[in-house]
């Protein structure tokens, strides 16, 4: 019969058992029991004297005994449980389970008590290890804070001793730093585009095939593509010049072969056929300057696509070359527009920036317009400040737009004020501040009281923005308002020639943002007051039209520049002739006057002969560099002896003659 059926003949049901102390193991195996047994056998308790052996045996079961009178005793007082009793404590106590002086000589007695002395010493050990845990717990959390406490005293230290603490003499360094800072994951316009439409709709289902696939260098600014060509670094680097009151300033540099590949690019634009730079591309597909006047190429020829692929890939080899301390984010790294090598990087981020705007992502555009701007802040060679506002305005950050405004203007003294663009945009943004349904009553009268004072101000220190704006946004102006001399066409033919390209651009760029119909509204309103302050005379009047006088005779290089990049028709056509008579190169328009030039492009040794004839010398008055004893693609004289030059050298002159 079964155990089951024995014990319901007997009766007993199961759990009415007595307790037996040899099998309260606490599901421990028996290696770790034999292991515990060991650990704390004494061998100086090992004598032949049957009292010693007896009183510890004894000392042993009462141990055992009250550790288990309570099953719970070992997780509900564990303090009192690591405590070590002596063996003469225990064996002065009474004992009240076991007569004293007798010895125990049953055999099964005493291997119960055994396996109850290794479970208590066994627990205690454990209760020991507990609170080691905890000790070192705390211990490492005193460690970590007072580590923590030792890194920030070390980074005020170097910061202290270095100056990267973002100090600039123009403004604080908390200001600059919070008007320059970059963020890492809006340079990402794949991180703008889930946001509007989704992950699913701008990664798509499928995932790309891991097999044939390109490993590139993970960078913040562009994702590589697995259409690119393999990256082999061009001789690009970058090398720390110097630390200024926490500003370090940088510098990209050219290897001699690079240099050497600069010169053959530069007589592949003076020949003027762009197969020859696809023809360099082919041998240096990661050519910067190369990269950048064939996207203009490509865009010229509406294949958008490829001249924003070209972008990124020359954006991607600066990246590469970056100097370890070069940090995107800080705004305390600097580079020198004034150096050839630098303005290709300037170039290249801002066509990049205006490629991310058409595409839709204007946040992202913002925080490289911000990027832009925190390499040279004082001089601005790309006159950034004229875009800002507007990218500001279309990612809707406007309170940034008002802090920079109001921090620039007041503590840097940018003034800021003078710039149509900011004029009006600060007047727009406190107008859709005031549209949000989260501000109370009281702040949302506030703010479009602000808004119609300082809308009425741009107004009057700039009445030429008026007409152009509403012609532009197909809107029919009051004949109280055409007919004013404050806003009529008068008015527009004697603005300062730097006023009107100022004015040209702002509304070239930013009309769409004025035709929506609570905007148009507020406008209209805003004109109105404007001319009832006009025809009361208001001495803000006139001291506007004194300071228009007494400013914008002429606008400075990085304006023009900014123009000719920005491609607004209605800008360039109000361009001075000192700009458009000149050539305009799209890797490097308009650069400065005092370039510094780390190398120069060596001489090109050409023999003109006396007797040269009509066709050569109309050539020559057409393009400069023609010279038919020159080969334009090797640029030996005379004698090319490579057949493949001669022959595209011939068909040059051909294609020439056919032309004229």
């Amino acid at each position: 019969m079964s155990t089951r059926a024995l014990r319901r003949l007997k009766g007993k049901q199961r759990g009415q058992e007595a307790l037996d102390l040899g099998e309260l193991t606490l599901g421990e195996s028996p290696e770790e029991q034999a292991e515990a047994e060991e650990e704390h056998f004494n061998p100086a308790d090992a004598s032949p004297s049957s009292d010693n052996t007896g009183s510890t045996r004894k000392g042993k079961k009462n141990k055992a005994q009250k550790n288990f009178t309570n099953i719970y005793e070992l997780i509900g007082d564990p303090d009192h449980e690591g405590e070590k009793i002596s063996a003469d404590e225990e064996a002065d106590k009474p004992d009240k389970n076991v007569t004293g002086g007798t010895g125990i000589n049953d055999k099964q007695t005493e291997n119960q008590v055994q396996r109850c002395d290794g479970v208590t010493s066994k627990s205690a050990d454990r209760v020991k290890k507990k609170k080691k845990k905890k000790k070192t717990k705390v211990a490492s959390k005193d460690g970590e804070e007072a580590s923590s406490d030792n890194i920030d005293l070390l980074l005020e230290n170097l910061e202290q001793s270095n100056g990267v603490s973002l100090q600039n003499e123009d403004c604080g360094g908390s200001d600059r730093r919070s008007m320059l800072h970059v963020e890492h994951r809006n340079l990402n316009p794949e991180t703008e585009l889930k946001r509007y439409f989704g992950a699913r709709a701008v990664l798509g289902d499928l995932r790309p095939r891991q097999r044939n696939r390109h490993f590139h260098r993970s960078t913040w600014m562009t994702s590589p593509k697995d259409s690119w060509p393999r990256f082999t670094r061009p001789g690009i680097s970058m090398t720390l010049l110097e630390t200024k009151d926490g500003i370090q300033y940088f510098t990209f540099e050219h290897s001699r072969d690079y240099q050497h590949v600069q010169f053959k690019f530069l007589d592949a634009v003076e020949s003027m056929d762009p197969n020859n730079i696809v023809a360099l591309l082919q041998l240096n597909p990661y050519h910067i300057d190369s990269l950048l006047q064939l996207s203009d190429v490509c865009r010229i020829q509406e294949d958008q696509e490829m001249a924003r692929d070209l972008i990124e890939r020359a954006l991607f080899s600066f990246e590469c070359a970056f100097h370890p301390l070069f940090s995107l984010t800080s705004g305390s790294s600097r580079l020198d527009y004034l150096r050839p090598e630098n303005r290709a990087f300037f170039l290249a981020l801002y066509k990049h920036m205006m490629f991310l705007e058409k595409r839709g992502c204007p946040r992202t555009a913002l925080e490289y317009c911000k990027f832009i701007l925190s390499l040279d802040p004082d001089s601005d060679p790309l006159c950034m400040l004229l875009v800002i506002d507007f990218l500001a305005l279309r990612s809707r950050e406007y309170k940034y737009l008002l802090q920079i405004y109001q921090e620039w203007e007041v503590m840097c003294h940018r003034n800021l004020s003078q710039l149509p663009n900011f004029a009006f945009s600060t007047a727009l943004c406190h107008f859709h501040l005031s549209q949000q349904e989260d501000v109370d009553a009281d702040e949302r009268a506030k703010l479009r009281e602000e808004a119609n004072q300082i809308l009425q101000n741009a107004l009057i220190m700039f009445p030429g923005v008026l007409m152009p704006l509403l012609d532009l946004c197909t809107v029919q102006a009051d004949t109280a308002v055409t007919s004013h001399s404050f806003f009529g066409i008068k008015n527009q033919i004697g603005q300062l020639p730097a006023l009107a390209e100022l004015t040209a651009l702002y509304v070239g760029r930013t009309y769409n943002l004025w035709r929506e119909a609570p905007v148009m509204l507020w406008l209209e309103e805003s004109v109105k007051e404007v001319l009832r302050r006009v025809d009361a005379k208001d001495p803000l009047v006139e001291d506007c039209q004194n300071k228009r006088k007494q400013r914008y005779q002429s606008a400075p290089r990085n304006i023009h520049r900014h123009v000719l990049l920005s491609e607004i028709k209605e800008a360039t056509s109000s361009l001075p002739l000192e700009v458009t008579t000149q050539p305009v190169m799209g890797f490097d328009p308009l650069p400065p006057l005092d370039s510094v030039a780390s190398y120069a492009r060596p001489e090109r040794f050409i023999t003109f002969t006396s007797n040269e004839s009509t066709l050569s010398l109309f050539f020559r008055s057409l393009l400069p560099n023609f010279n038919l004893q020159v080969c334009v693609f090797c640029g030996s004289v005379r004698d090319c002896r490579r057949s493949l030059h001669g022959m595209k050298l011939s068909r040059f002159i051909y294609l020439e003659l056919l032309l004229f």
